[in-house]
């Protein structure tokens, strides 16, 4: 295409005459509109639609609706149609967009007072019809949003009316809010934040620090920030649904994560299910005022795998990724939101100084006036004969500054015609009955105004922080967090992989996969899995599954191959093929590249595996040994135990069998795991069994040893130390569970009030199964393993209720007795303060005991009482004030009482 609409060929015969050349000249190339539209465009979608300002935090649709709602304001609520008809005098888009807008700034629940259907944007359902919903602006928008005299005005798109430029708002509401938007060339995704975590930031700010804030979202769940990068591009958050365990056959999903509805999540659980993912029985939404999905498991799967494969292959779990634009200086700029909420900090300073000045001159003003009106009355001004006889205003005035004259310093600035027209105008009536007493005490109120906003713009730091602490103790109530914060680990799709799958082989011919029926069954599996194929050769490969894949012939052994598993160990004999010597090893399988072959030897061609087992639990077998006969061999059969040989990486060559041929190697007998004890952790941060020293370490664990949990309404639950599992939110303790371990709780009735003490054992109940250890009726206030606990108590006494203290050990009090007995009364008095004097005991290197030491160490203990008090010196006190049942809480050491 030329690069001209108009090029003329300069072998054209045309008259070069002047206008011809003049339109040539203005000739535009196509390339140069298409370029400039576009631009245009652009700056309009970016700057005017769908990027929010830094100073308001409004879209210019909000802002219109926001100040059409203040332009209706009388206090009353006003239809949703009647609104957005008076906002389209300033948003020239049409009606829709400015009804879902303002749908969502009312779903929000901060600037609109909302009555009628507003919708739900946690269960998706939309709003009702403009014509049935109302709307008013709440306190909070009133009081922080608006304010005429500082704000910037400009025409209408139509020249017909003014709107604001940006709202001068006071607060932080681009972050409170958040916002989403898509404009040509950039977008911008602005999480919402706390409301109380944004004024302690601002005070921050305020006070020379630097904030660093998180979002917090609506819907509640939990998000790991930990890869926010304070909102900006290249930033992520996970957020995960709350799920709770009710029983083994039962979860229930409470909160749900920001940007799904419970519709859309249920949907992704169903689509999950059918696609064999997981495995569900039903699914129930009984979502009313609180989000509660019961989702029904089939018999035999475990609840905890299930919560795993949720936030695996479900919208239970969801990647957010930030990306924080904002139109600042008629540009849009990609900021964090710790540098937004500076500015808007800054912004807030500056908004309340411009206010403290237009209030210091209106009160100025007003004792301008009021000074003046005095003289003009006392001093009888307004009947003296040169002001009376004046024939024209120009003569009134010159009069007037006359007899002013004396008193030109007694005011702030100079008198000008107007001052003297408000004076002429007063009516004679008023004049007559002016009150000089009244008058004095009215200056003298607004001189101590006056002091009072001239102190405040000289401490304007400590101002602005006032205010946010106003905002903070007026709005406030019912805006605490939501969204938990927790880092999350990461689960492994394959870990949680329902196996909903078959998978077979054909040794001979080499083939595997799931679509094999007719031949051999290995195990089921997950059409996700990796398979671990060895053959006869000495080589194995991992592959992931297929419906039928060739490995190679001769297989050996196949399974279902777990990345990181260090206690699957593999013993094999195998010949070299180049020196025909025989070797045996033991090895582990953990990390290796898919569809790739390794060897078990030295890859020599002629190789061969003569024995091979895969022990889930490192167990070590001894197997017998018969060689081929030779004329050098006195001993032709031999034993040999796996267990003499070290545990090496699966490089390793391995030890040496026999150089001579071996005729048969067979199974002898069956042997016991060789690997150490597991030692396990546990994560707070987690909330997760890890064996990689992360956290708390809880001891060493192998068959069939136990990790006990104690929750804080007085029940117990057993778990085997499974790294899948997860654990109630409401756990106060958990710790390796020893049958033998004596444990002593304070517990109160709740009908009487009573506090009881008892000394007991938990029960070696079935795992899983929750056990309450004190009544129905009673609340725990107090549990400890310590051996020879000690608590402080505060007593009242006789009807004249004399306090009195007490250091009383509770071995004294009650013997060791069966776990659902009630025990003993802790005090016959009124007990008003409980201090356990007593540190906890560490069980992460404890034994099982014999029972019949137990008394022999309650002995001692008993023997040691009288030294406790002296060691109390040196432990961690903890305090309970008896106040009420209900202040029972939780410390940050897993250990309950009334704080």
């Amino acid at each position: 295409m030329s690069d001209e609409i108009n090029n003329t060929d300069e072998n054209n015969e045309i008259n070069p005459n002047q206008d011809h050349q003049d339109h040539q000249s203005n000739t535009i190339a196509l390339s140069g509109l298409y370029e400039n539209w576009f631009l245009d465009y652009a700056s309009y979608v970016i700057l005017d639609r769908a990027v929010p300002h830094i100073n308001d935090g409004f879209k210019p649709v909000q802002r219109r609706i926001l100040h059409s709602l203040k332009e209706m304001d009388d206090g009353r609520y006003n239809k949703a149609a009647n609104v957005i008809g008076n906002t389209m005098k300033y948003h020239p888009h049409g009606d829709a967009s400015i009804g879902d807008a303002m749908v969502q700034i009312g779903q929000k629940d901060l600037l609109i007072d909302c009555q009628g259907n507003w919708g739900d944007p946690i269960t998706g359902d939309s709003a009702a019809a403009a014509r049935y919903i109302e709307g008013r602006l709440s306190k909070f928008a009133n009081e922080v949003v608006f304010n005429a005299d500082t704000t910037q005005w400009q025409l209408s798109y139509d020249g017909r009316n003014r709107e604001p430029v940006t709202l001068p708002v006071k607060f932080p509401l681009l972050l409170t809010q958040g916002a989403e938007g898509i404009a040509v060339g950039l977008a911008t995704k602005i999480m919402p934040h706390n409301f109380l975590e944004l004024i302690d930031g601002s005070i921050q700010v305020l006070q020379g620090e630097r904030p660093n804030i998180f979002p917090d979202f609506p819907t509640g769940g939990m998000a790991d920030v930990s890869n926010y990068n304070e909102g900006q591009r290249g930033g992520k958050i996970r957020v995960r649904a709350k799920i709770e365990e009710r029983d083994k056959k039962t979860l229930a999903i409470t909160e749900i994560p920001f940007g799904t509805t419970t519709g859309s999540l249920i949907d992704s659980i169903v689509t999950a299910n059918e696609k064999g993912k997981i495995k569900i029985k039903k699914i129930e939404d009984n979502t009313a005022e609180f989000v509660e999905i019961m989702v029904h498991l089939a018999p035999g799967i475990s609840p905890d795998v299930t919560i795993d494969a949720l936030y695996a292959f479900t919208a239970c779990e969801t990647s957010i990724s930030p990306n924080t634009c904002v139109i600042k200086n008629n540009k849009p700029h990609f900021m964090s939101v710790n540098d937004i909420l500076i500015e808007n900090s800054k912004q807030t300073k500056n908004l309340l100084k411009l206010e403290l000045e237009i209030r210091l001159h209106e009160l100025q003003e007003k004792i301008f006036f009021s000074s003046l009106l005095k003289i003009f009355i006392q001093e009888g001004m307004y009947k003296h004969a040169d002001y009376e006889n004046a024939g024209n205003f120009e003569t009134v005035v010159e009069v007037l500054n006359r007899l002013f004259e004396p008193f030109f310093d007694q005011f702030y600035r100079a008198i000008n015609a107007e001052d003297y027209k408000r004076l002429i105008d007063k009516p004679m009536s008023s004049i007559t009955r002016f009150d000089v007493k009244k008058a004095d005490e009215q200056m003298k109120t607004l001189e101590d105004e006056i002091k009072e906003v001239k102190k405040n713009l000289r401490n304007l730091t400590e101002y602005a922080i006032k205010w946010f602490e106003y905002i903070r103790s007026k709005y406030a109530k019912g805006r605490e967090r939501k969204t938990e914060l927790r880092i999350f680990d990461k689960v492994e799709a394959t870990q949680v992989a329902l196996a909903n799958a078959k998978l077979y082989v054909n040794r001979e011919e080499g083939f595997i996969g799931t679509n094999m029926r007719k031949d051999e069954l290995v195990s089921d599996c997950s059409d996700i899995d990796d398979i671990i194929v060895f053959r006869a050769d000495g080589k194995y490969s991992v592959v992931k599954v297929q419906d039928k894949v060739f490995v190679g012939k001769d297989i050996i052994h196949v399974a279902v191959f777990k990345k990181g598993d260090e206690r699957t160990i593999y013993n094999a004999i195998y010949k070299d093929g180049a020196s025909s010597t025989n070797y045996m090893k033991r090895f582990a399988v953990t990390a290796v590249t898919r569809d790739k072959e390794y060897d078990i030897g030295k890859a020599t061609k002629g190789s061969k595996i003569l024995y091979f087992t895969a022990n889930a639990n490192g167990e070590a077998e001894i197997v017998n040994v018969q060689l081929k006969p030779h004329t050098k061999l006195r001993k032709l059969n031999f034993d040999l135990d796996f267990a003499e040989v070290a545990i090496k990486g699966r490089a390793s060559q391995g030890n040496i069998v026999s150089k001579y041929p071996v005729k048969k190697i067979t199974f002898k007998s069956a042997g016991i795991s060789t690997l150490s004890r597991r030692k396990i952790w546990y994560d707070d941060i987690l909330k997760r069994l890890n064996a990689d020293e992360r956290g708390r370490y809880l001891g060493e664990f192998d068959g069939d040893d136990k990790i006990l949990m104690v929750v804080n309404d007085g029940s117990y639950e057993l778990s085997n130390f499974d790294l899948n599992n997860h654990f109630d939110e409401k756990m106060i303790r958990l710790e390796k569970f020893i049958p033998t371990q004596v444990y002593t709780a304070i517990h109160q009735d709740n009908k009487t009030g009573t506090f009881y003490v008892k000394r007991f054992t938990f029960d070696d109940s079935a795992v899983g199964k929750r056990v309450k250890f004190i009544g129905e009726e009673s609340k725990l206030v107090v549990l400890t393993n310590n051996d020879a606990p000690v608590a402080s108590l505060n007593l009242l006494k006789g009807k004249s209720q004399v306090k009195e203290h007490l250091d009383q050990s509770l071995l004294e009090i009650v013997d060791v007795k069966g776990m659902k007995a009630q025990g003993n009364r802790l005090s016959f008095h009124t007990v008003q303060h409980i201090k356990l004097l007593t540190e906890e005991k560490d069980l992460s290197s404890s034994i099982k005991q014999d029972s019949s030491n137990e008394n022999l160490q309650n002995k001692e203990h008993a023997d040691a009482t009288e030294n406790t008090k002296s060691e109390a010196n040196n432990a961690n006190d903890v305090t309970f004030e008896i106040t009420n049942p209900d202040d029972i809480q939780i410390d940050d050491k897993g250990q309950m009482g009334l704080f």
